[in-house]
């Protein structure tokens, strides 16, 4: 393994210091562990692996990369990922680090964000900072690079809610564009840069608008059912995204204790006809009403079909939320990748509806 260390000042102090955690320096390797760099914790290798922390390292990298490396795999956060077997090229992880408010008008703050912040960090610091909009979307795991390509959503909050413009780099010349919201084309759990623009471009920032004066969200029962629970009286953001927290972590795994990518599948949307037929043979199926067509619930169907705490070998269902497939230490992609796929048909069987992965498979 080669590293190309690269000191930087630390604003504030009169010292230099060399970070050898994760930010400040370039990583090439061949033949590198991708195991702690994937949630699932599965332990696979890419064929060559590059780590940057800066855009002008991503720069370099592209001006020296060729297709003799394999195919390009750009990852964050591993966080929404499953690997089945070693990658064949080259995976290049982005680290970048960086966040400020640019601007603001009457109604909204802008706020610039690097691609390689962790995302619930900087939901954390919009929150403090009083700037409505994130909180809804509190302790999702991933890097912020990845908000605008799955469209991130969580308790009637998507990215696209909150997004303004993403900054992007040419892969094959190096280019820098700016896209905006309008242009990112997003649906459910989808944008152009899963799409049109898919295997193109490298998120390099994102730029955020959010409120200057919060107007909260409390369309899902559950967060006001918590923030009853929490008793704190009239809520604000820093209260809904503490019941978020609180909601999540009841049901969801820590990734860094039982290997898991979240929400392995989306949930799925149907029209009006074929939800009338549903209803009519389960009457307490769970679902939500989305612009004339109905979204259900995955981890119902999921559920309703035993799948609960299932577990084969070390690949599982959790226990609390059958949305989660998780690796009980040594399971490969390939088992949780079949375990999805008996789901999958299940959930068919039963209901007529099939369901489709949020999880990368790679």
């Amino acid at each position: 393994m080669i590293l190309e260390y690269k000191y930087r000042k630390i604003p504030g102090e009169e010292k230099i210091q060399l970070n050898l955690g994760l930010l400040y320096f370039m990583i090439r390797s061949e033949n590198f562990s991708l195991k702690k760099l994937n949630t699932f914790g599965l332990e696979v290798k890419s064929r060559f692996f590059y780590q940057a922390g800066e855009e002008g390292e991503i720069l370099e990298f592209l001006e020296s990369y060729s297709s003799t490396q394999g195919p390009l795999l750009i990852l964050g956060g591993g966080s929404n990922i499953l690997f089945t077997s070693d990658y064949p090229g080259t995976v290049l992880r982005i680290c970048t680090k960086g966040r400020k408010k640019i601007s603001q008008d009457q109604d909204f703050v802008y706020v610039s964000v690097a691609a390689g912040e962790v995302w619930d960090e900087i939901v954390d610091y919009c929150v403090e900072n009083g700037w409505g909009g994130m909180e809804n979307l509190s302790l999702i795991p991933g890097n912020t690079g990845a908000a605008p390509v799955q469209n991130i959503g969580a308790y009637g909050i998507e990215a696209k809610d909150i997004l303004y413009e993403v900054e992007t780099i040419d892969i094959e010349t190096g280019k820098k564009s700016t896209i905006t919201a309008a242009e990112c084309r997003f649906g459910y759990r989808d944008s152009i840069f899963k799409n049109e623009l898919k295997g193109r471009i490298i998120i390099t920032s994102v730029i955020f608008r959010l409120q200057r004066e919060p107007v909260l969200n409390l369309s899902y029962g559950k967060i006001r059912e918590e923030l009853l629970a929490m008793k704190t009286g009239c809520p604000d953001i820093r209260t809904v995204r503490q019941a978020v927290i609180n909601i999540r972590r009841k049901k969801l795994p820590d990734p860094a204790v039982l290997g898991s990518a979240g929400s392995f599948f989306k949930n799925p949307v149907i029209p009006e006809e074929k939800f009338l037929e549903l209803k009519d043979r389960h009457p307490d199926i769970s679902f939500h009403l989305q612009e004339n067509c109905f979204k259900l619930s995955a981890a119902w169907l999921i559920d309703q079909c035993g799948w609960k705490g299932k577990r084969f070998g070390d690949a599982g269902v959790h226990n609390q939320q059958p949305l989660v497939l998780v690796n009980y230490g040594r399971a490969t992609g390939t088992e949780i990748l079949e375990l999805s796929g008996k789901i999958v048909d299940s959930v068919e069987e039963r209901f007529g509806v099939k369901l489709e992965t949020e999880v990368n498979i790679i």
